[in-house]
């Protein structure tokens, strides 16, 4: 399979990379850098270049994006994501977006995470937002998207290959905790491409 990584140089971005090329998919690695990324084809580019982007995913399989605003500027979430969903529609390439947990619901169904102090401390909250508008990006467009919200606690870990799938509602522990390396939440994306779920959104958790 022909893969395109959008962010592929961030946290989730080069493990979503590394996995695919471990299980001999060709990668295209699109980063603001251009940092060469082991087996895959690095390319510079700008997310929000519709027709760069466009070229880029027309001789793909399927498109990841795993992009993350700069800090103070989360608003520009919306844009980005609009821009490589309007490419991918011109492409005619299915897109899995790798988003936030601020949409999700809390266990119980109480209501949102975003919300909810308990996942999403007052320094998450801006980018916890940013997600939810991400999401309704995605709703509003009329390309094949398809959107994983991970954890409350996303970071780098051990693979193990092992994690639960949900639907809309943040998968949290006995004790209450909702995480997940992100190793194995790239092992979900692989997963995803190769096998699809059939869900637009869905989340996983170990």
């Amino acid at each position: 399979m022909k893969i395109v990584v959008v962010g592929a140089t961030g946290m989730v971005g080069s493990r979503v990379t590394t996995e695919a090329v471990q299980r001999g998919h060709h990668v295209t690695a699109v980063s603001r850098s251009g940092e060469a990324m082991p087996g895959a084809t690095a390319v510079r580019a700008d997310a929000t270049d519709r027709e760069r982007m466009g070229g880029l995913f027309a001789g793909a399989d399927a498109v990841v994006v795993a992009t993350r605003p700069r800090p103070g500027q989360e608003g520009s979430v919306g844009e980005t994501t609009g821009a490589l969903l309007d490419a991918a529609a011109a492409a005619g390439r299915r897109i899995l977006v790798v988003g936030g947990a601020g949409p999700l619901r809390t266990p119980g169904g109480s209501g949102l995470v975003v919300d909810d102090p308990a996942y999403v401390p007052a320094e998450w909250r801006t980018i916890a937002a940013a997600s939810i508008a991400q999401l309704e990006t995605c709703q509003a467009h009329r390309t094949d998207w398809v959107y994983l919200s991970p954890p409350a606690v996303l970071e780098p870990g051990e693979r193990t290959s092992r994690y639960r799938r949900g639907a809309d509602t943040l998968i949290a522990d006995s004790r209450g905790t909702s995480r997940i390396s992100a190793e194995d939440l790239a092992v979900a994306v692989l997963d995803e491409l190769e096998d699809p779920g059939g869900a637009r959104h869905f989340t996983v958790g170990s």
